[in-house]
């Protein structure tokens, strides 16, 4: 178990190796900020958090406390056992990735969080061949009767955090959203941080 914080520079991913009943307090150090967020099942990557496959159990878009969310395989696989924050994530939108930066008029070779995700896969040992969708924490995606979707500042303020716990061994993957052409950041992406605790193991 650890007590410590590590931080998350903004625009940047990590990946961290969690135990069955490991516990990830994911924190808004400076508020306003999307944190993109995978899990991958330890040792077969292929199974991967599903945003469709969550949705569809939970039978809504929208999160709260005690929620489980599920694997592509339906296992449950994360928990959302704490939410400090006014409870705004969003199970809807991709990742964004070179060609949506272009699509915005913005360089392709700008920060995102598909190539995040990779990098951080890399350094533990993993490849994956798609991007899921992501759980976007703290993301504040609008949508009215007729379906269209509006992009809105998140409303997290600092110090805002989820605890998320493990179902399975896994890889969390999380990546401070680089995102500063739409408003989902305030355009101006801000460092995170997070703290990992170990389940203690049993003395029987």
């Amino acid at each position: 178990m650890t007590d410590r914080f590590h931080p998350l520079a903004a625009g940047s991913g990590t990946a961290i190796g969690l135990g069955t009943g490991d516990r990830v307090r994911i924190r808004n150090a400076h508020g306003g900020q999307v944190v993109d967020t995978w899990a991958f099942a330890r040792p077969d990557p292929a199974e991967h958090l599903s945003m469709e496959h969550t949705r569809t159990t939970l039978e809504r878009i929208t999160l709260t406390v005690g929620d489980h969310l599920l694997s592509s395989r339906r296992n449950p696989m994360l928990a959302l056992v704490e939410d400090t924050s006014p409870g705004v994530h969003d199970t809807l939108v991709a990742a964004c990735d070179p060609a949506r930066y272009a699509s915005l008029g913005a360089r392709a070779d700008h920060p995102n969080c598909a190539d995040n995700l990779r990098a951080a896969l890399r350094t533990a040992g993993q490849e994956v061949p798609v991007i899921p969708a992501p759980l976007n924490l703290f993301m504040n995606v609008r949508w009215d009767r007729d379906g269209h979707l509006t992009w809105l500042p998140s409303p997290a303020r600092p110090g805002d955090a989820v605890v998320l716990e493990a179902l399975m061994p896994q890889w969390l993957v999380l990546s401070a959203c680089p995102m500063d052409v739409n408003p989902i950041n305030g355009h101006r992406p801000r460092p995170v941080d997070y703290q990992v605790r170990t389940r203690a193991p049993s003395l029987s």
